[in-house]
């Protein structure tokens, strides 16, 4: 009974094991920052963040070869890393997708279940790449923001309202933003607007333009 207790505390571990695993993290880490890279459309894209994927792979899995099945080990290693305060916020839920992606891999690596990490890492990138693919999380039709610039005096009256049941589904005046004197007035207008069409955002937008007085007009939609 002693020595089974005993045995909790022993864990043995060869050279080949040790490079064998880290190898397996090194290249799902890869995988995983390669998917990462491929797959990014935010606006705050960090080469290091990509870089700190594979590395925290490879590090996971050291760390699981250092506690072993060691309990000491495991409490003294949480004591150690309390220590460490992490202050970046991780703002998109896809980064820390990817974060907890990168720690399951490592893990799976760390106590050698390659065939878990290396099939765990091609199945959930492939069902990523499959939801990316046909945009599943993006609602059918989406709300677009259009800035419209024109010359106050030469608007006729209701001058959107025609163009706007032609291509919008809905249509909402957010704001109207007034500059220069009086006889050379000039109006930014402000709408959110869901198109009947978001193929044809191209013609509606040249129907705007074509009504007399506009200078400018600005499509703006966010895919992420």
């Amino acid at each position: 009974m002693r020595n089974d207790f005993g045995e909790i505390f022993v864990f043995s571990i060869t050279i080949q094991d040790i490079i064998g695993n880290i190898i397996v993290a090194m290249l799902c880490g890869i995988a995983i920052a390669v998917l990462y890279r491929h797959t990014y459309k935010g606006l705050n894209y960090s080469a290091a963040f990509t870089i700190s994927l594979v590395m925290l792979t490879m590090i996971t899995a050291i760390v699981i070869m250092v506690i072993g099945n060691n309990l000491a080990r495991a409490f003294g290693l949480v004591g150690a890393m309390s220590i460490i305060r992490f202050r970046t916020a991780v703002k998109d839920a896809s980064d820390i997708m990817f974060i907890f992606f990168a720690l399951t891999i490592g893990l799976a690596s760390g106590v050698k279940l390659y065939s878990i990490a290396i099939f765990g890492t091609i199945i959930v990138g492939l069902v990523y790449l499959i939801i990316i693919q046909f945009n599943f999380a993006l609602p059918q039709k989406r709300e677009f923001l259009i800035q419209i610039t024109a010359k106050g005096a030469a608007l006729p009256e209701n001058p959107f309202q025609k163009v706007f049941q032609d291509h919008c589904k809905k249509q909402k005046l957010i704001n109207v933003k007034t500059v220069g004197e009086e006889d050379n007035e000039i109006m930014e207008f402000s709408y959110y607007i869901k198109l009947r069409d978001e193929d044809n955002s191209k013609a509606f937008v040249s129907d705007i333009k074509e009504i007399p007085g506009v200078e400018q007009v600005n499509l703006f939609f966010d895919e992420t």
